[in-house]
């Protein structure tokens, strides 16, 4: 198995394991995603309400499941987005 990885990766990959260039586009997304799905759920204040000041306003008051599922998917959709812009060339 160790020699199946070896032959696979041949050198260290030479870009660094993290760098703040994509956070901008994942706080974005998931900004994004909990404005849409705080408009589309069908029931967006069932449960426990997020204890947050701005949230009734601006987040229709959605609930903690809510929140969760949405900075979920914003991530996902940031990550995504992220490696699509990376693999372009433009950042």
């Amino acid at each position: 198995m160790l020699t199946l990885f070896a032959a696979t990766f041949p050198e260290a990959p030479s870009s660094a394991l993290f760098n703040w260039q994509g956070t901008p586009l994942i706080i974005g997304s998931c900004l994004l995603v909990l404005f849409i799905a705080s408009r589309t759920i069908k029931y967006p204040q069932v449960g426990a309400r997020m204890p947050l000041p701005f949230s009734k306003s601006l987040f229709n008051n959605i609930s903690v499941a809510g929140f969760l599922a949405s900075m979920s998917f914003g991530h996902v959709i940031g990550f995504l987005l992220t490696l699509a812009i990376a693999n372009t060339g433009l950042k």
